[in-house]
């Protein structure tokens, strides 16, 4: 799935900077804990005590819990590889920076603004981590869908699909924007698709397009007209996080 070789990707980036030369590596790392007043846990953990560390005034204590979600962020002491991923993948779905740093992001993700403080590190990191549960497929949100596949048939997709196929249904929903539908054949289609993320780019391909182009000629089963509509709300939903993280001063 597109999403989730985007998300891949990522990793793999992410994978090759954690390196003594790269933007996580361990000088870096420590440049970061001292600005948060946060240790650095190299792998993430679930949730059960470690051995006591050094917080950020010198003391020693056990930190239990640190990373559950119930702990509020000025009580958190430490922060783990997974969180540093998460703060990445947030900064990366900023619109602000992509456009500030466009030339260096068509050779490297290589310019990563170090986080402003603790607060907007935590808010980034769970911006973050819903991108990711998103493209993954895994959010609790995929199972509200906002588009609907009404008609029977044959659920072959005989439509050489475009970007032009979009067909307006509802030019002014009041959730906001555009609705459409895009015809699979002479008979059916998709309908309720945002026309923002039918035109949406991410990790250089538009999704909603190219995931039907992919399926041409094929016969969809129910699962992948579910998995079609899954694809819609992780769209729609990256979108709306985008925007969010966009409000946030980063670095």
């Amino acid at each position: 799935m597109i999403l989730v070789k985007y998300l891949e990707e990522i990793n793999k980036w992410y994978n090759k900077i954690h390196t003594d030369k790269g933007w996580a590596s361990i000088q870096i790392i420590k440049q970061i804990e001292e600005k948060l007043g946060l240790n650095f846990v190299p792998e993430p953990f679930d949730g059960a005590c470690i051995e006591p560390s050094r917080n950020a005034k010198g003391d020693i204590g056990n930190v239990c819990m640190a990373n559950s979600p119930e702990v509020r962020d000025d009580y958190k002491e430490t922060f783990a590889t997974i969180d540093l991923l998460d703060y990445i993948y947030a900064v990366l779905h900023s619109p602000s920076y992509r456009e500030t740093y466009k030339e260096c992001l068509k050779l490297d993700f290589s310019l990563m603004p170090y986080p402003k403080d603790q607060q907007a590190f935590w808010y980034l990191v769970r911006l973050g981590e819903e991108l990711r549960q998103l493209h993954l497929l895994e959010s609790p949100k995929m199972e509200d869908f906002i588009t609907s596949y009404p008609k029977d048939g044959s659920n072959k997709i005989t439509t050489k699909i475009s970007k032009a196929d979009w067909e307006v249904a509802s030019p002014n929903p009041s959730q906001g924007g555009a609705l459409g539908r895009i015809w699979i054949n002479d008979t059916q289609y998709f309908d309720n698709i945002p026309l923002t993320a039918w035109e949406f780019y991410i990790g250089g391909y538009q999704p909603a397009q190219k995931w039907l182009k992919d399926h041409c000629g094929q016969t969809l089963d129910f699962e992948n007209i579910l998995h079609y509509q899954k694809i819609i709300v992780a769209l729609t939903e990256t979108i709306r996080l985008m925007q969010k993280i966009d409000g946030i001063e980063i670095g």
